[in-house]
């Protein structure tokens, strides 16, 4: 046989090599998600509440990156003495090369500084360590975003829908706007002040305002929900941080999309506004349909097989992201109300083994994707071979998040207030405004494109206003909570029954009873479409709501029995029955408790004329 010639034998040593790396890389992400976990735990058994989980898993992402950028030394295969060549159109992506009559097939992974051209293994490193952006939309964010839709706390979330959208789509789009501008005067500062080295358009500084617009306070509502805090306060800042992380996706493609005609493709035109609003509309649309329409026809009859059951139900709810993205559509949206969806409609069709499974499984996947981001963030900070520092440009970003995040709160909160029944208080709304921290979204937004001068300054800004917002704000929560006197220790599942223990019901008239109170308290669009759901699309799609047999007129009564499950009826009959007895046993209830009241006032009486009898001779005596 031949002898493999020394060129094979490099080729396979580097590949070897490479393999090694890549193992290493990942290594340090699962060592780095391991000692974050430790420390929470060390954490949470000594109550400290100062730094959340995101905020460690950024600094040790910290530590790590200084360690593989200064202290690991590389060996290389490189040549370090790379041939010259000019190209007309610039670089290109894939490069064929003729050696001696042999082929090669050459990749581009993106240039490097002159003076870093003797560090080529170093770069080499570091870029492995960097992952590609799509592995965080297509990989991490789907958990992330469909646990919010699935663990959605839908009282308070519909009692407050009408605020919600108004905070998540004309907030986001006031602040983006509010945002956009304020920095394009900072850019044109920097440009009289000769800081600014290329270019930097209007509409680079309007995609910085939406990107920056996606609110993350996954520290603050962790902190929310262990001190139990305001159910309605926690509803606001939950629903509208998972809505306008959408919103800020759709408006930042449209803004991408917003290509005027004529030479000067970065001045305002109105065709191409009108465009992009239409592209808008239509993206957030589409989503919304292809995603509670993957929701809704999710229908698992594995009851027997639980195992597979919840792996279906995994699948298909994953598939909802990669189906909108692969139709040009936005995946976090589809993938949220899919989560939204499923919650309202699957869930009561899952056996009650894949009810827990599912949960918990989507709970350790949305733990982990989300602290494998915060530690990525902190090692990108190092890794990352083109950050551009411009202290002028951070410095007018700071101050413009904090302007967009006021005009977004206030004023939109002061025009609710005047259709409101319970009024969002001035403390929640300064609360709201101290919440408004970014995280997971911006990151993943401003790491998806970082080719041109103006893309690697956004992305180096934001990830240092993720680091100021989680560390400070976040660590803040607390002393805040207390600073403005919001209630806490509070059980956002618990109705106040109107008669104390007397009178509590048992679960079917609980569930009933929180049910109406949910529709009264809820906003007026939730009213509209609430009716219609309870009477027929709850009994199609689920074993859940009265039988359509009961709903639908008399002369659609062989559909009604062709579309209603047998467990619905079961269910039916099983909840009237639960409810007569229910309702016999508090009338039991009240009956003794009456006898009660009644012997207990009879003696009353009886003690007071025995006092007065005793206290009429007492007095004559002493008259």
């Amino acid at each position: 046989g031949c002898r493999p010639g020394p060129g094979e034998l490099a080729t396979e040593k580097e590949a070897e090599e490479s393999h090694r790396q890549d193992s290493v890389n990942l290594l340090t992400f699962i060592l780095l998600l391991t000692l974050t976990i430790l420390t929470i735990w060390l954490f949470k058994h000594r109550r400290v509440r100062f730094l959340h989980e995101t905020g460690l898993a950024m600094i040790y992402g910290l530590l790590v990156g200084v360690i593989l950028r200064y202290g690991i030394p590389a060996t290389s295969y490189h040549n370090k003495t790379p041939p010259s060549c000019s190209l007309k159109e610039g670089p290109v992506s894939t490069l064929l090369l003729n050696v001696s009559g042999k082929f090669y097939e050459y990749t581009l992974k993106g240039e490097i500084n002159s003076r870093e051209i003797h560090n080529v293994e170093q770069n080499d490193m570091l870029r492995k360590v960097t992952f590609d952006p799509e592995v965080f939309f297509n990989i991490l964010l789907p958990p992330i975003i469909f646990h919010a839709g699935y663990s959605l706390k839908k009282r308070h979330f519909f009692r407050n829908l009408g605020s919600i959208i108004t905070y998540a789509f004309l907030g986001t789009a006031i602040s983006c706007f509010v945002i956009g501008n304020l920095m394009y005067g900072v850019v044109k500062l920097m440009q009289v002040a000769g800081q600014l080295t290329d270019k930097f358009y209007y509409t680079d500084c309007l995609f910085f305002g939406a990107i920056i617009s996606a609110t993350d306070p996954v520290t603050v509502l962790a902190i929310f929900n262990e001190l139990h805090a305001d159910g309605d306060l926690y509803a606001l800042l939950f629903g509208e941080s998972v809505m306008n992380d959408a919103v800020a996706i759709v408006l930042s493609s449209s803004i991408v999309a917003y290509q005027p005609s004529g030479a000067n493709t970065h001045m305002f035109d109105a065709s191409a506004f009108f465009k992009s609003v239409g592209i808008f509309l239509g993206i957030f649309s589409g989503s919304f349909v292809m995603g509670a329409a993957t929701g809704v026809v999710t229908f698992t009859k594995l009851h027997c097989f639980p195992l597979l059951e919840t792996a279906l139900f995994f699948l298909m709810s994953w598939s909802t992201f990669l189906l909108a993205e692969a139709c040009g559509f936005t995946g976090v949206v589809a993938v949220l109300f899919c989560g939204i969806t499923q919650a309202h409609y699957t869930y009561n069709n899952l056996s009650e083994e894949s009810t827990k499974r599912t949960k918990q499984l989507f709970e350790v996947l949305h733990f982990l994707a989300e602290n494998f981001i915060f530690s990525y963030m902190g090692l990108a900070l190092f890794t990352f071979q083109n950050h551009i520092f411009s202290p002028l440009f951070i410095f007018g970003a700071f101050i413009a998040i904090f302007i967009g995040r006021a005009f977004n709160i206030y004023p939109l909160s002061f025009l609710l207030n005047l259709g409101r029944r319970h009024k969002i208080k001035g403390n929640f709304q300064h609360m709201m405004m101290f919440a408004g921290l970014r995280g997971a979204m911006a990151f993943a937004l401003a790491i998806r494109d970082t080719a041109t001068y103006a893309r690697q300054m956004m992305f180096t800004t934001t990830l240092l206003i993720v680091f100021f917002t989680v560390w400070v704000f976040g660590g803040g929560t607390t002393p805040m909570l207390s600073w403005l006197h919001i209630r806490v220790g509070v059980d956002p599942d618990q109705d106040q029954q109107p008669c104390g223990d007397n009178f509590q019901v048992l679960q079917g008239v609980r569930i009933a009873h929180r049910l109406s109170k949910t529709k009264q308290e809820s906003a007026w669009l939730f009213r509209l479409w609430y009716t219609f759901d309870h009477n027929y699309l709850k009994p199609i799609l689920t074993h859940s709501g009265p039988p359509l047999t009961s709903t639908l007129p008399s002369c659609c009564g062989p559909l009604a029995n062709c579309l209603t499950s047998p467990q619905a009826y079961e269910v039916s009959v099983h909840m009237h029955l639960q409810n007569r007895t229910e309702m016999h046993t508090a009338k039991v209830h009240c009956s003794i408790c009456s006898v009660h009241f009644t012997g207990f006032m009879f003696s009353l009486n009886t003690n007071k004329q025995t006092n007065k009898q005793i206290s009429s001779p007492t007095s004559s005596l002493a008259w």
